[in-house]
């Protein structure tokens, strides 16, 4: 039996620290067959000096349309939690474990799909990069596929959030729900997004 060829987007990704060369070769990146169907990448954006770098799963709709993370529903609900909270986002490098939107035609809509491991996988070398030119003191994972990404397939947003652990790629990593969940329960979001605002406190207390 032919034994099934890794797919990884390490022979895309230029051995480099400088941001600027990394983000110029992300759209040329076939590690996945995610890019066929997006619109572009997107690639993370702030600060180079960034202390604290925040990892989400994958660009929603807006953010594939416009080429820039979190500036869609779930990215405006973040802004408004690290406001409350005393994280200054101007000062926040953002992120996502997966480069390209993966979605599903429902009617005229396009509805977010959630990576499967071996997507994960594939971008995890981009992420490896931007960190490794970042070196963050935090990293703080948004929702499970995040947290897999950084931590292994074990970690548990549910018995873990909140908690900071060491990491190689920097010196901490903690881990919460993505904004983009709490949309998605609009029963529970008082509660919700009350959490991930106190998760984020303790965020401002380790940037302080």
């Amino acid at each position: 039996m032919a034994k099934a060829q890794k797919v990884s987007a390490a022979e895309w990704v230029p051995h480099t620290r400088d941001l600027n060369v990394l983000r110029s070769a992300a759209p040329s990146c076939r590690g996945c067959e995610l890019y066929a169907r997006a619109t572009q990448v997107v690639f993370g954006e702030g600060p180079r000096s960034a202390n604290v770098v925040m990892v989400g799963e994958q660009p929603g709709d807006e953010e594939d349309r416009r080429g820039h993370p979190f500036v869609g529903p779930a990215g405006r609900l973040l802004s408004k939690a690290m406001e409350e909270a005393g994280v200054d986002r101007e000062k926040v490098y953002v992120t996502n474990a997966v480069k390209h939107f993966k979605w599903i035609e429902r009617g005229k809509r396009r509805i977010h799909a959630k990576p499967s491991g071996i997507e994960v996988s594939a971008c995890r070398p981009w992420l490896e990069a931007e960190l490794a030119s970042i070196e963050p003191e935090l990293v703080v994972c948004l929702g499970a596929t995040a947290a897999q990404s950084l931590m292994g397939r074990e970690f548990r947003i549910t018995t873990d959030r909140g908690r900071f652990f060491p990491h190689p790629w920097a010196k901490e990593v903690m881990a919460t729900i993505h904004p983009s969940a709490i949309l998605r329960v609009p029963e529970r979001y008082e509660e919700e997004y009350a959490l991930l605002v106190r998760d984020l406190k303790l965020v401002a207390e380790r940037m302080h």
